[in-house]
């Protein structure tokens, strides 16, 4: 399975997302959001290019968070994936959503601003970054790999 990541977008409308974004948004088989979109007619403009699942982020709407988790635990292509906005400053941040999960495979955060994938202890962490800077490609198969793209 492919997942097209995006976090931290902190824009209002869909028509602010970046074309780079539709365009390889309209090719994968799921969406993923961290939070902080900001503004929910984003939430709407990323279900029209395809199924979305997000949690909802520190510099989300009120509208959002009601509508939105603060975590979400998917099962995609047999393993189990963590989804997360995240907290505090970038140093440590992995062990902090980490301990908000039991027995994942993957987990998908933002907040950082900072794109980044990397295995530590038996998990996949994968960061896309800020959403006006990068977005992450994400594929599930039978080995978990993660691509940023940048903008």
């Amino acid at each position: 399975m492919r997942i097209g990541v995006l976090s931290d977008t902190h824009i209002h409308l869909a028509e602010e997302i970046p074309l780079e974004v539709v365009k390889a948004f309209s090719e994968v088989d799921l969406i993923v959001h961290t939070g902080d979109f900001v503004g929910s007619q984003v939430l709407e403009g990323l279900k029209r290019l395809g199924e979305v699942k997000a949690v909802h982020g520190n510099m989300d709407s009120m509208k959002l968070r009601d509508l939105l988790p603060e975590q979400e635990l998917l099962m995609v292509g047999g393993r189990k994936v963590g989804i997360i906005h995240g907290w505090g400053g970038p140093a440590g941040i992995e062990q902090r959503v980490r301990e908000r999960f039991d027995d994942v495979d993957v987990i998908i955060y933002g907040h950082s601003h900072v794109a980044k994938t990397e295995q530590i202890g038996g998990i996949f962490f994968f960061n896309p970054g800020s959403g006006n800077q990068s977005f992450g490609l994400l594929t599930i198969e039978k080995d978990v790999r993660g691509e940023i793209v940048r903008i």
